[in-house]
C-alpha cells in the first residue's frame, strides 16, 4: 500500500469516527425517550405512587367552580337534579328559568363569565394559607371543561369565560413553587343504561349517568355538540374522544404534578385507566417529575395510585399514605347562597389529625360565578395560614410517629364520608395529636385546643418509651417548657401563650 492510500483510509477512517458517535448518540437518546411503562399494572406498579413531595406537602387546596356555579342553589349537581321532578332544583329552575326544554344547563354557559377571576390573586391566597399543592375542578361530571380545549366545544377557552383558566392557575401557582393539581369527575358524564334494580329509589334513576335521558328535554337531542355535553354517544367513542382524550390533553398542556379522580372510576373499562396511567407517567419521565394519581374505590391498585377518602380520613395510623378530600362547607361543594362554612377550628384540627395519621388534605373552597371568592371563606384560610406559619414545623416534611395520638374524641370508624358516622367531631386539649421529623430527632405533640388555667399537659404515650429527652420548646414562639418523665407519662407546663386553635410541641431527643 503505497502512503498515499495510507493516508486517504485513515481520514477516511477518522470520518467515520464522529459518525459512529452520531449514530450511538441517536440510539442512546432513542433509548432515554422510550416509554418506561406499559398499560399494564405491574408495570405501573415500578413508579413511585407517592412522592416524597407528596409527604412533605400535606396540604393542598382546590376548589368547585364552573357553569353550576351560575345558578348558586342546590349543588354542583344542579345540572342533574334540575331535571327531576321530585327536586327542589327543578321547582327552583321552573321558577326562575323555565322547563328544561325551554332552558337548558348549556344556556348558562353565557352566563359564567367569570368577569372577576384573577389568577395571581387565588395563587396568593393559597400561598398566604399554607397550601402546597393547589388546582383547579377540571371537569365535573357536567362535562364542561375549564380550558382551552380542542377535544370539545364547551370549554372555556371557547365559551362562557372566553380564558384558558387551567393555563392562567397553573402558571400563577407554579411561580409560587407550589404544585399543580387537576381534578377530574367526568367518568360520570356518559349516558350510560339504567341497571335495573328495584332496591335503587327513583332519586337515584340512571344513578351511574349525570344527565338522564329524560324525553322533550336537550339531554336527548340529536345534535353532536350537545351530545358532546351531555354525554349522549356511544360509549367507545366517549370512552376515546372524550374521558381519554380531555386527561391526555390536560396533561400534554399543563403538566399536573397530580391528578386526582372521583367516583364511577370504577365504570371505565380497565384498559382505559391502564393506558392513562401509562400515559401520564411515562409523559411525567420525559419531564423528569414525579407525579401523584389518586383513586376513590378499587379501580386503581394501591402500589399505583394513592387512595382518597371524601370527607373522611382513618381512625388509627396506617402503613401507607393516604388523601382526603374535605370542603370548607357544611353542604355544596360549589357556592349557594345560603352556602354555611365550617369554623377555622374544624378544618385545622381535621388537617392536624389527618396528618398524624400518615395522611394528606386537599380542601375545596367554592368561588361565586364571577370570580370572587367569599370573604367568610377568605377568613378561614387565612386562619389557618396564620396558624402554619407559626407550627408549621410540626406539619410539613413530617412522618407520623409511633402512634398517632391520644384523648377522648376519636372516630367510630375510619373511611370517607365519617361525619355521617361520628358527626362534626369537636376536640379539646386533651387530644393530642403527635408527628416526627424525618430523621426520627424530633417529636411534635400538638394540642387540638389550650389547656386549662394551671397548663399541666400529660402525653401519656410517653409511658414507658424509653426516650431520652434534651429539650422541650413551644414550636410558635420558640420558648422552653418545663417538663418531667413520669411512670404515667411525659409532664409538660406550658408557659404563657395568647389563646390559639391549637399548640403544637418540639420535643428534641437525644440521638
Amino acid at each position: 500500500m503505497s502512503k498515499a492510500q495510507t493516508i486517504i483510509i485513515t481520514f477516511i477512517v477518522l470520518l467515520t469516527i464522529p459518525f459512529a458517535g452520531c449514530v450511538n448518540s441517536q440510539k442512546q437518546t432513542a433509548k432515554d425517550t422510550a416509554p418506561v411503562y406499559s398499560a399494564d399494572w405491574q408495570s405501573l406498579a415500578k413508579h413511585n405512587e407517592s412522592p416524597e413531595w407528596f409527604r412533605d406537602a400535606k396540604f393542598g387546596i382546590y376548589f368547585h367552580w364552573g357553569v353550576y356555579s351560575v345558578p348558586a342553589f342546590g349543588s354542583e349537581w344542579y345540572p342533574r337534579w334540575m331535571h327531576f321532578s321530585n327536586r327542589p332544583e327543578y321547582k327552583y329552575h321552573i321558577e326562575n328559568y323555565g322547563h328544561s326544554s325551554e332552558f337548558g344547563y348549556h344556556d348558562f354557559v353565557p352566563m359564567f363569565k367569570a368577569e372577576k377571576f384573577d389568577a395571581d390573586e387565588w395563587a396568593e391566597l393559597f400561598e398566604k394559607t399554607g397550601a402546597k399543592f393547589a388546582g383547579p375542578v377540571a371537569e365535573h361530571h357536567d362535562g364542561f371543561s375549564m380550558w382551552a380545549s380542542k377535544v370539545t366545544p364547551w370549554n372555556a377557552g371557547s365559551m362562557g369565560p372566553k380564558r384558558d383558566i387551567t393555563g392562567e392557575l397553573a402558571k400563577a401557582i407554579r411561580k409560587r413553587d407550589m404544585k399543580f393539581v387537576t381534578t377530574f369527575h367526568h367518568a360520570r358524564n356518559l349516558q350510560r343504561p339504567n341497571p335495573t334494580d328495584k332496591d335503587y329509589p327513583d332519586r337515584l334513576y340512571y344513578r351511574d349517568s349525570h344527565y338522564p335521558p329524560i324525553e322533550g328535554t336537550p339531554l336527548v337531542s340529536d345534535d353532536p355538540k350537545l351530545g358532546l355535553l351531555y354525554g349522549r354517544m356511544p360509549a367507545g367513542q366517549w370512552e376515546d374522544q372524550i374521558w381519554l382524550g380531555k386527561l391526555k390533553e390536560v396533561i400534554d398542556n399543563y403538566q399536573p404534578d397530580l391528578i386526582w379522580f372521583d367516583s364511577w372510576l370504577d365504570k371505565i373499562p380497565e384498559n382505559k385507566r391502564q393506558e392513562f396511567c401509562a400515559y401520564y407517567l411515562n409523559q411525567a419521565a420525559k419531564w423528569d417529575k414525579d407525579v401523584v394519581i389518586t383513586f376513590k374505590q378499587e379501580d386503581i391498585p394501591k402500589d399505583v395510585g394513592v387512595l382518597d377518602l371524601e370527607k373522611g380520613r382513618m381512625n388509627e395510623l396506617t402503613d401507607y399514605t393516604w388523601l382526603t378530600d374535605d370542603t370548607i362547607s357544611k353542604g355544596s361543594w360549589c357556592y349557594t347562597k345560603d352556602l354555611e362554612i365550617k369554623p377555622t377550628s374544624q378544618v385545622l384540627h381535621v388537617l392536624i389529625d389527618i396528618v398524624s395519621k400518615n395522611g394528606q388534605l386537599i380542601l375545596n373552597i367554592s368561588p361565586m360565578a364571577d370570580g370572587t371568592i367569599p370573604q367568610n371563606q377568605k377568613d378561614v384560610l387565612l386562619g389557618i395560614g396564620k396558624w402554619l406559619d407559626g407550627n408549621g414545623e410540626a406539619i410539613y416534611n413530617t412522618r407520623p410517629w409511633i402512634t398517632f395520638g391520644e384523648g377522648p374524641t376519636r372516630l367510630k370508624s375510619g373511611g370517607g364520608f365519617t361525619h355521617k358516622k361520628s358527626g362534626y367531631l369537636k376536640y379539646t386539649a386533651q387530644d393530642i395529636r403527635y408527628t416526627q421529623s424525618k430523621d426520627g430527632k424530633t417529636v411534635y405533640a400538638i394540642l387540638l385546643g389550650k389547656p386549662g388555667t394551671r397548663n399541666k399537659v400529660l402525653l401519656k404515650s410517653f409511658a414507658g418509651s424509653g426516650l431520652d429527652i434534651k429539650n422541650i420548646s413551644l414550636v410558635s414562639s420558640g420558648k422552653t417548657v418545663k417538663w418531667q418523665m413520669r411512670p404515667e407519662g411525659l409532664a409538660l407546663t406550658m408557659p404563657r401563650a395568647k389563646a390559639d386553635m391549637a399548640f403544637a410541641f418540639r420535643i428534641d431527643l437525644k440521638k
